[in-house]
Formats: structure tokens, C-alpha cells, sequence
């Protein structure tokens, strides 16, 4: 007999809908949650949060979750969560998590946590074992003088494996790959091997998919206009040991899975469909098949893979000087002239000064600005004034933010917008794309009684 076990992901990104895993908690389906929130942004900002508070850095999302997922698990041993919202700092998320489980009475829940994954405490060794974290483009090793605010291996399933082989019954992980939360699920239900490529393409495909949450439901789709989204569904794969999988969603839920909506997503993301790389497995999307079963319901099945890499990809951040924007809305009469008479008149303002950021940016917002080579006349009597500076001077980018609300009694007539505070002061952080050798990445994983996280 074909088994199965039946993934639900229930965030695609941090400060997606908290409502959305309740509808997966009601079906009576779900034997696995995943809660998928980092992208490379994502790190960088709880980076700096790190930086603000060290037992920061993690996904504050979830222990806000865990009072609706603790009765939820406690009702079937064989439930689990799966999630990354260990961000950058997976072993203070797991303190997190395990204060609310000792408070809901589940302090003997077993708790797994994954880390390994932030190279920038290893930062000079690894650079004295000869990485020189090239550039995944150029090849240009990183610049030595930049001053690296995070660096994290994407790992694979297999830590998270253990994990759930020493029976944890929530694994929480730093940077792990969106699709391996699902791959891990399936390799703990059905024993899978490392080297089970067109099994584990199988699962990275319905990992994929799902990852983004509510997207394969009908968010950001083409197919929006023929679906309600206010209470939309966010996705069930329900996979097999043949390394199929059917997607589906709770019913009575808003939003829709067809055939088209899973082939968009399919694409979302891909470079090469032929070889989409994870550190779990190459997979070739050109073999994938898609059949409509019926009403939201669709089977994938067919993918095909090959190993990985040797390399584990690393979103890298360093420090880029800083950062402000403010928007105005401006009304009247020939509102593009006025606009653009506020924009040169700041210019000028800290050209004067001798204030002039290195990166002094406007856009028009109501003239194509948003979509590049569209250009459109202004129509309407309004349009929204975009300006943005960037500088290594945070001097520069300060005087900015002061000058701008100057434009209220010494700029022309028909601006609004100061409701608002002045324009922040932002630290700007760079992201440099690199790979490193998996050799020289150490995942570690560790399982203890929730109460005991707290010792």
C-alpha cells in the first residue's frame, strides 16, 4: 500500500497572515505544519535586530503562534512543526518556544532545534581554510574591508531528519531551504535514503510549491479575479512514497488550486527549470506532470533528480552605508512640473550645504514610474513624490531627512504628506551572493523535553 503524509504550510514569508494556520489545524488531514518565513531580506533584518538585542533575531511570529499549536499537537503524538523561524538565532527561538509549551502544560514535548548554519562566527577561520566567498556572478572574492553584518549556509533535510528521528515533535531550524522542510517530512515518514533522487525531486517539487503559502492557492496569480481571497486557504501536499504528491487545500476555505495555478508556481523562482537546484537534490522540472483530479485538487508526480551540489549556497550581508525615503503626494494644476520643482529644490538644498548624498533618487509615482519603459502622462490632478538617498556619510543622509520637511511653507503650493514623521536614518545592509564547500559547513541538532530548554 502507497503511504502517504499530509504537509500544510502555513506562512510563505515573515508577517504573512497569522490567522492562516488555524484552517490548517481544523483539518483533520494535517499531520505536518510548516511554517516557511526567511528570504534573504528577511536575514538581513533580523540580523540587525541581533544587533540591537543578542537574544533577538529569530521569528517573533511563532511563539505568538504556539498557544493555537500547542492544543494541536497534544492531541496526536504524530503531529509536527517544521519551521526556519529560527532566523538568526535558532537556539533563543527555541527558548522562546519552549516558555509558551511549559505554560500551555506540555513541558515534556519534545523540542528540536537545528543550527550550524551562520558561518559568521567561523568568519575568519573559514577564511583561513582558503574561502574566499567568491562572487556567485563575477567570482570576485568578497572584499575584505566590507564588514559583514551575516553570512548563512542554506542546509539541506538531513539535520532536520535527525531531529525527527529522536522524536521532536517541533523542529525549529535557522537557514534552512524553503523546500526541505517538506523533504524532511517525508524522508522522517517513509525512510528514505540520501541518494533517493527522483524520491526526494518528488518531495522538493511539492516543497516548492508550497512553500509560498497562500501563492498556490491563488495569491499573486494571473487567476486572482476568479477566486475570493479574503479568507483564502493556504496549501495541503499530500505526498506518497512514490514521490507523488496531490495539492489541495482545507474545504470551505477561499482561494482556489487548478492546473494553471500550480504550473505558475511551479516557474516562481526557477532559473534553469532542468536543473533547479536545493541542497537536497538537483531536480528537472521538464519531466514534472500536472493533472487536474477534480475541484482543488491537482497530482504532481513524474519529477526526476540528481545530486546536489558540493557547494551549500550562502545569502551574505555586509554593511553599505545608509539609508532614508519619504513620499509626498502632490495635487494641483501641471502636478509632473511641481513635482519635480520639490525634487530639484531639496537637491539644491543639500547641494548648498554641502550636503549632497552620493545616491540622490527620485520617482514619480502616477507616471509608469513603477513599471520600467512605461511611461504615461499624469491624467488625474495628484501623484505621489517619491525621493530616496543613500550615502556611506550618515551626515549626508541626515540632512536630507531635514531638509524635505522644508518643502511645507518655503516649496510650492498642493503637498501633503507630512502627517507622517520625517524621513529615518536606516542602516543599509548589501547582499553577495556566494556559495561555500559543504565540507566546511557543521549543522549541528540537538532534542530536549521542552522544560528542559529553559534549564
Amino acid at each position: 500500500m502507497n503511504r502517504s503524509v499530509v504537509v500544510g504550510n502555513g506562512a510563505g514569508f515573515w508577517g504573512d497572515w497569522l490567522a492562516a494556520p488555524q484552517s490548517l489545524l481544523a483539518d483533520p488531514r494535517l499531520e505536518v505544519l510548516t511554517l516557511e518565513y526567511l528570504a534573504e531580506l528577511t536575514l538581513s533584518i533580523l540580523a540587525r535586530q541581533r544587533q540591537k538585542d543578542p537574544q533577538g533575531g529569530y521569528v517573533t511570529d511563532l511563539p505568538r503562534l504556539m498557544p493555537q499549536l500547542a492544543p494541536w499537537l497534544a492531541q496526536d503524538s504524530q503531529r509536527r512543526v517544521i519551521t526556519n523561524a529560527g532566523g538568526v538565532n535558532p537556539l533563543g527561538c527555541v527558548q522562546a518556544v519552549a516558555g509558551v509549551l511549559v505554560q500551555q502544560g506540555l513541558g515534556e514535548l519534545p523540542l528540536g532545534v537545528v543550527w550550524g548554519d551562520d558561518l559568521l562566527p567561523r568568519w575568519e577561520q573559514l577564511r583561513s581554510q582558503g574561502w574566499q566567498a567568491p562572487h556567485a556572478d563575477s567570482g570576485e572574492p568578497f572584499p575584505q574591508q566590507r564588514q559583514v553584518v551575516c553570512a548563512h549556509a542554506y542546509l539541506g533535510a538531513g539535520p532536520l531528519v535527525e531531529c525527527l528521528n529522536q522524536g521532536a515533535r517541533v523542529v525549529i531550524t535557522g537557514r534552512v531551504a524553503d523546500a526541505s522542510l517538506t523533504v524532511a517530512a517525508a524522508r522522517w515518514r517513509f525512510g528514505w535514503t540520501e541518494t533517493d533522487w527522483d524520491l526526494l525531486a518528488g518531495a522538493a517539487v511539492a516543497g516548492h510549491l508550497i512553500e509560498c503559502g497562500a501563492q498556490l492557492t491563488g495569491g499573486y496569480s494571473q487567476w486572482w479575479k476568479q477566486t475570493d481571497l479574503a479568507l483564502v486557504g493556504y496549501p495541503l501536499a499530500i505526498l506518497s512514497e512514490d514521490g507523488s504528491a496531490v495539492l489541495t487545500k482545507p474545504p470551505g476555505t477561499g482561494g482556489t488550486i487548478n492546473r494553471h495555478i500550480v504550473a505558475e508556481q511551479m516557474l516562481y523562482e526557477v532559473e534553469d527549470p532542468s536543473q533547479y537546484i536545493t541542497p537536497d537534490v538537483t531536480v528537472n522540472f521538464t519531466t514534472v506532470e500536472l493533472e487536474e483530479l477534480g475541484p482543488e485538487e491537482v497530482r504532481v508526480q513524474g519529477a526526476t533528480g540528481s545530486p546536489p551540489p558540493e557547494n551549500y549556497k550562502v545569502a551574505l550581508a555586509y554593511a553599505d552605508g545608509f539609508f532614508a525615503s519619504c513620499y509626498l503626494v502632490i495635487y494641483g494644476d501641471r502636478v509632473e512640473q511641481k513635482a519635480q520643482y520639490c525634487a530639484q529644490l531639496v537637491r539644491k538644498r543639500l547641494e548648498h550645504m554641502g550636503r549632497l548624498p552620493q545616491r540622490f533618487h527620485w520617482e514619480l509615482l502616477g507616471t509608469g514610474a513603477a513599471v520600467p519603459g512605461q511611461k504615461v502622462q499624469c491624467q488625474g490632478r495628484e501623484l505621489v513624490l517619491r525621493m530616496a538617498v543613500h550615502d556611506s556619510d550618515p551626515q549626508k543622509v541626515e540632512a536630507f531627512a531635514r531638509v524635505v520637511p522644508s518643502l511645507v511653507t518655503s516649496g510650492p503650493s498642493g503637498i501633503a504628506g507630512y502627517t507622517e514623521a520625517r524621513a529615518q536614518l536606516r542602516p543599509v545592509f548589501a547582499h553577495w551572493p556566494t556559495c561555500v564547500p559543504r565540507h566546511l559547513v557543521q549543522p549541528h541538532w540537538e532534542v530536549r523535553p521542552a522544560a528542559q530548554w529553559l534549564k
